[in-house]
């Protein structure tokens, strides 16, 4: 009996050992695990704060209000969003904003509104009252996004708290990066050897979705359609792209890096991933109508004050702002 107890006692004490062997090796994977992760968060940090320096840039126009305090409450942004024509098919000029959108999310009803601005659309350039009439498109040849800003604010009577400005070539990598889009087509046509096909999804990689983007000539609504078809690119990437991996994927941002440009901050950029990144599952697609006019030998779109009124007062809506009478 003496000896079948010393038996079983060791039999318990080994089991009990290697139980507590197993728990210690679990603790120690799970404490490198850790220290792995955040290795990688900290470097990811170091390198996303490189990158930032390079995309980073003030647009210099005036804030309507403190957008960093926007940024920080959470409270409803508003971002323009500029496309210029270069980058890519081998411009390298500084180029026009050929896509012009004014962008709000909300975080507290996980909305987003997406606003296409004709790109010929009629105003009066504040610093350049000289080349006044002028499209909206010009501010940024004469003044870069400083000027689009502050034409844009006065024009819509609607804040800009911040910027991003990217060109075809950035467009190209991004969605690359992120493995293409799945997007329907809202009609039939063929661009530079590329089939569209409405109402039929169609996966594209970067080239593919510049060309569906691209197009206008052959759209029956013209660059309204194009509009259509950006706002769809752009929420594509959206619901793909805004993210924390993505925020803190140095690939992706070294990437673009070179091709855009914003006035967001590395901690705003985290900010945003992290505390609006819902909002762009649910995106509302809006654009300003205007009618076809020639004036001094210039074709412009020129937007009415009831359909001004209107757009305004959706982005005023969508920020939480009073509507305007």
């Amino acid at each position: 009996m003496g000896i079948q107890n010393i038996k079983h006692r060791e039999h318990h004490s080994y089991h009990h050992r290697r139980k507590r062997y197993l728990k210690y090796i679990i603790l120690a994977g799970v404490a490198i695990l850790l220290i792995g992760m955040g290795s990688y968060v900290g470097y990811a940090w170091y390198k996303l704060s490189q990158t930032s320096q390079v995309i980073y840039k003030t647009s210099g126009a005036p804030k309507l209000r403190s957008a960093s305090n926007v940024i920080n409450k959470a409270k409803p942004v508003s971002i323009l969003l500029l496309g210029t024509d270069t980058g890519a098919l081998g411009r390298s000029y500084r180029g026009r904003t050929d896509t012009i959108m004014m962008m709000t999310i909300n975080p507290k009803t996980q909305k987003t509104t997406l606003m296409s601005l004709p790109r010929d659309m009629k105003v009066d350039l504040p610093g350049y009252s000289a080349y006044s009439p002028a499209k909206i498109n010009a501010a940024y040849t004469y003044g870069g996004t400083k000027e689009t800003i502050s034409t844009l604010q006065k024009y819509m009577n609607v804040p800009i708290d911040y910027y991003l400005l990217i060109n075809m070539g950035g467009l190209e990598k991004a969605i690359n990066k992120i493995g293409g889009l799945d997007i329907v087509s809202p009609l039939t046509f063929t661009y530079e050897g590329t089939k569209f096909t409405k109402n039929k999804a169609m996966h594209m990689n970067g080239k593919t979705a510049l060309k569906f983007s691209r197009m206008r000539y052959d759209d029956p609504r013209g660059d309204y359609g194009r509009q259509q078809r950006q706002r769809l690119v752009i929420e594509a990437l959206m619901r793909k792209s805004i993210s924390y991996k993505t925020v803190l994927n140095n690939d992706f941002l070294v990437d673009i890096a070179d091709e855009m440009k914003t006035d967001l901050t590395r901690s705003q950029l985290i900010k945003l991933a992290l505390n609006y990144r819902h909002s762009g599952k649910n995106v509302k697609s809006e654009y300003v109508q205007g009618t076809s006019k020639k004036i001094g030998g210039q074709d412009f779109e020129v937007v009415s004050s009831v359909e001004r009124l209107r757009a305004t007062n959706i982005l005023r809506k969508s920020l939480g702002l009073s509507l305007e009478k």
